[in-house]
């Protein structure tokens, strides 16, 4: 091969390399491309997935929302700091619709950052909430609230303009420009199917693209899902604390509240007063006019207590006619003033048909009268059944506990049962049984016939005067086991009412001359849980009665009922009201035997020693009747 040869074969050698090295070279540059082209695609899809997050996480803030619980203030604020934190938007508020007296207008009812406040302040002398809002005369806005359509404009000084015409156009520029906002999304807000509001996002951006008002839109729908999940809530707690038929609080809550207010006034040393207030002539009124009728005055009675009572002051139903209200920080004097101020404008109600209406008011004051809840209640009941007993449409300031006799508690305690028909008496014998009470000086004998009457409701074979002779031998007894003159009152209160669940046993049962069936007797063993139960744990002002009556068919040798105590278990003042109890109805006539005389009485007493009764107690009590009652 010559030179020249060589020199060719190398120049196609060359060419060769050269054209391989091209090749690869575009096949780089392509690859670059590609790589390119993925990498700017990656960075689209991150942001993408970095956006949809955000927005699921926001979402996931409302649904967290919607399962706590919480207060429509707090779901609100909730809802417009999630749009601010996690989707970038400067400002987010919720407008509302409201009305006075006025007209209508719109108001901020939650906003995002408290920094605009601050800004706003600044500018315009004036906090965002402040603003009674005109609705902007913009008519593509008003559509779309109307059409329930999300609206995006740049024209930020038209809308704000719009929403306070008394701001400067030019300071609202120079506002939007320090704020750097460039544009705002309203989404109008339904909550059971009306228009709620609306909300308002405020951005730095100009244009909004088609995935964010779709997630804005569906952001909407858990928005309206929220308020209506936050409604039912509010509803429902408020139904829990109050009175369905008048709107005030109820039971529950006053006594919840009360238990609050004893704690704060203890620890700053100032007094609350409690006013008792009960409707005068209910039952009258039903009867007379329909209970409808009633149900007006029962209304009535509330609307004068939440136009009588201050901000800080709780007025509650108890139940039935019957209402408490405290005043927190108020005296006695200052109670007596404002009862006496509530009554006046309860007798000043004329309603339809009934006329005008009266109630009876009691007062008592913590800290004052007692330092107890429980007391402080049961004398404010006291001093309200007192002004009942007085003629009514009256106040009565309350006594102090210690200076409460007995007589009065089983006064106050008699007309309860019977007003509030707590056992099966019939309309006229509760009446005149009632009048009687409440016509009755205290120490007077007809505390003793009311109760003689009752107990022949259910037994015709009662010995009349026999229940004032109960108390006697009871109250005897008592002082011979040295027991202190609290315990004794109690005693005496007990044997008025110890029976008095007879009334609510079948007269089948009680008049049957064959023998007692195990269903009979279960029914009859019920009888001093039921009374104590049943009628009387609803009277607050007994409530240390109660177990004693529980317990007054406990056996010595434990066989007695409900709870098969035995000996020292039992309470004296229960042992006491058995045997006493035994004895007088040995005394009288049963269906299935002939009353007993004294001594026979006496020896089935002496029988059952260390069986119904101690040797202690039975000899103590023979003894009474053989010397201290002859």
């Amino acid at each position: 091969m010559g030179f020249f040869d060589s020199i060719r074969n190398f120049k196609r050698q060359l060419d060769q390399v050269e054209s391989t090295v091209y090749s690869g070279k575009q096949s780089l540059l392509e690859v670059y491309e590609i790589n390119a082209k993925l990498e700017a695609e990656i960075a689209d899809r991150t942001r993408e997935l970095d956006r949809a997050n955000r927005q699921m996480l926001t979402l996931q803030h409302i649904w967290d929302m919607m399962n706590s619980s919480k207060p429509l203030s707090s779901v609100l604020n909730a809802i417009v700091n999630s749009l601010q934190g996690e989707l970038g938007y400067l400002y987010s508020f919720i407008v509302k619709e409201k009305a006075d007296n006025d007209g209508t207008y719109l108001q901020v009812v939650a906003s995002s950052r408290d920094d605009l406040d601050t800004k706003f302040w600044e500018k315009f002398n004036c906090n965002v909430s402040d603003f009674r809002m005109n609705f902007p005369d913009i008519p593509e806005l008003r559509n779309a609230v109307k059409n329930n359509q999300i609206y995006q404009s740049v024209n930020l000084n038209e809308l704000i303009c719009g929403l306070v015409p008394d701001f400067n156009k030019d300071g609202v520029d120079d506002f939007l420009k320090e704020a750097n906002m460039k544009s705002y999304i309203l989404v109008p807000l339904k909550s059971k199917q009306t228009h709620f509001g609306s909300l308002l996002v405020f951005s730095s951006r100009e244009r909004v693209s088609g995935s964010e008002l779709n997630f804005l839109s569906l952001f909407a729908k858990q928005i309206e899902l929220a308020i209506t999940i936050a409604d039912l809530f509010e509803a429902v707690k408020e139904q829990a604390v109050t009175d369905g038929m008048t709107g005030l609080y109820n039971r529950r809550y006053f006594e919840e509240f009360i238990k609050k207010e004893a704690i704060r006034a203890n620890r700053q040393n100032q007094k609350f007063t409690v006013i008792g207030l009960d409707l005068d002539h209910l039952k009258q009124i039903n009867d007379t006019y329909g209970h409808n009728y009633g149900d007006i005055a029962i209304k009535a009675i509330a609307e004068v207590l939440k136009n009588n009572a201050r901000s800080i002051d709780i007025a509650a139903r108890m139940g039935g006619e019957e209402f408490n209200l405290i005043l927190p920080g108020v005296d006695s004097a200052g109670g007596c003033i404002a009862a006496e101020r509530i009554r006046k404008a309860i007798e000043a109600v004329e309603l339809e048909k009934i006329g005008h209406i009266t109630a009876s008011l009691g007062v008592a004051t913590y800290l004052e009268h007692s330092d107890d809840i429980e007391e402080l209640l049961e004398i404010t009941d006291r001093a309200m059944y007192e002004s009942k007993r007085n003629g009514r449409n009256r106040v009565t300031i309350a006594r102090p506990a210690y200076e409460t006799s007995w007589q009065e508690i089983a006064v106050n305690t008699f007309i309860d049962i019977l007003t509030k028909h707590r056992i099966p008496v019939d309309d006229v014998t509760s009446r005149l049984l009632t009048k009687k009470l409440e016509e009755m000086n205290i120490n007077n004998e007809k505390l003793y016939q009311v109760a003689d009457s009752l107990v022949e409701t259910y037994n015709p074979e009662h010995i009349q005067g026999s229940v004032k002779k109960k108390v006697e031998i009871a109250s005897l007894l008592a002082k011979r086991f040295d027991l202190p003159k609290e315990a004794v009152d109690r005693l005496k209160i007990a044997v008025l009412l110890y029976d008095i669940g007879n009334t609510m046993l079948p007269k089948e049962i009680l008049r049957k001359k064959e023998p007692l069936t195990e269903e009979d007797k279960a029914s009859i063993k019920q009888h001093p849980v039921i009374a104590a139960r049943e009628i009387l744990k609803p009277i607050s002002n007994i409530t240390e009665v109660i177990p004693i009556i529980e317990k007054h068919h406990e056996n010595w040798n434990g066989t007695g009922y409900p709870s098969k105590l035995s000996g020292e278990a039992i309470p004296i003042e229960s042992q006491i009201i058995l045997i006493v109890d035994a004895y007088f109805a040995l005394l009288e006539k049963r269906p299935y035997r002939e009353a007993m005389s004294k001594e026979e009485a006496i020896k089935q007493i002496e029988q059952e020693i260390n069986q119904k009764w101690s040797e202690k107690l039975a000899g103590e009590f023979i003894g009474i009747l053989r010397n201290d009652l002859d």
